[in-house]
């Protein structure tokens, strides 16, 4: 029982600090995450995440990641062809018109940031190509998702045209993912030697800034998750449908296109992943009447998440099997 435990702690921490956070009714937890989130605790864990990243990145893994052609087409047909068309698929239910904005919202992102190069490495994929995945996404969601985001919006009679802060979404790529990615590995080539970094746990380090993210995010989140109390329980059950037609077309495509393990890893991850950050902007910026969408995009988050992390877990110790 206890070797379960440890070995599930990822997902049980995940259960927990949802739990704890919806349910502490003093708002004391909530208070704390909000003011977290003020002073900038989600950007900061996210700068540190990829220098570690950094850290436990090997020079052959970034070789592979570039090189790898295939995996990297297959991650970006998830992530900008199949994801809009599981949106616009399950919006053919009767949904009211807020949780289907928050879909297509969702639908339309880039992978997300941190939580998928950390579950990458965690279920013994190839990070340098999970890192190459979110770059190069990110920055054609610069340009993507105002072309896809109307598309979707048109077949339901909703135009709107987005304008988008292009160079704003590249500096923050610059300064959260390149800069503190290059700072991890120049580190780990100037000062540490060859397996002198294993010792130190970086991996186990992530997940916890990770939960520190689902905890900030919560935390925000709060008095809109607790407001529509009614419609949280069916908007769960969407979102869930959706990461998990996103992770069953992924595990397709690595099966039919032969994906190696190192590789498969990140498509999985990479491709079905999308970041909260920028949807929550795109809903407040442009969508802010419909404060439902926030909704679906803040479960569909913490949802995949939680998915996510217990196939992780589930895919290292299949993996840690086969090596025995």
């Amino acid at each position: 029982m206890i070797q379960k435990v440890k070995k599930q702690w990822f997902l049980l921490s995940l259960v927990l600090t949802f739990a704890v956070v919806i349910l502490d009714q003093s708002n004391t937890l909530a208070k704390i995450g909000i003011v977290l989130k003020d002073n900038h605790g989600p950007e900061i864990m996210i700068f540190l995440i990829f220098i570690i990243s950094g850290l436990l990145i090997e020079s052959d893994q970034i070789r592979a990641g570039i090189k790898d052609i295939k995996s990297t087409l297959l991650s970006l047909s998830v992530i900008i062809v199949f994801s809009p068309i599981a949106a616009g698929l399950l919006c053919l239910l009767p949904l009211e018109t807020g949780v289907v904005i928050g879909l297509f919202i969702v639908a339309v992102m880039p992978t997300t940031l941190s939580s998928g190069i950390v579950m990458t490495g965690v279920a013994g994929g190839n990070m340098a190509h999970a890192l190459f995945v979110t770059v190069l996404s990110n920055f054609i969601g610069i340009f993507s998702i105002p072309v896809i985001l109307s598309v979707l919006l048109s077949f339901q009679n909703m135009e709107k045209e987005l304008g988008i802060d292009q160079s704003a979404i590249l500096i923050k790529l610059i300064l959260l993912v390149l800069f503190p990615l290059l700072i991890g590995i120049v580190v780990r080539a100037m000062v540490f030697k060859e397996n002198q970094l294993r010792k130190f746990k970086l991996q186990i380090i992530n997940q916890w800034m990770i939960i520190g993210i689902v905890f900030i995010s919560l935390a925000g989140a709060k008095q809109v998750l607790l407001g529509e109390g009614a419609a949280f329980f069916y908007i769960v059950v969407l979102v869930s449908a959706f990461h998990l037609m996103l992770l069953g077309f992924s595990f397709l495509l690595v099966k039919l296109f032969s994906v190696k393990k190192g590789s498969r890893e990140s498509v999985i991850f990479m491709g079905s992943q999308k970041t909260l950050a920028l949807s929550a902007m795109i809903q407040v910026t442009y969508f802010d009447e419909f404060g439902i969408a926030l909704l679906v995009c803040v479960v569909h988050h913490i949802v995949h998440l939680m998915m996510d992390g217990y196939l992780s877990t589930k895919m290292n110790i299949g993996l840690s099997a086969e090596n025995q």
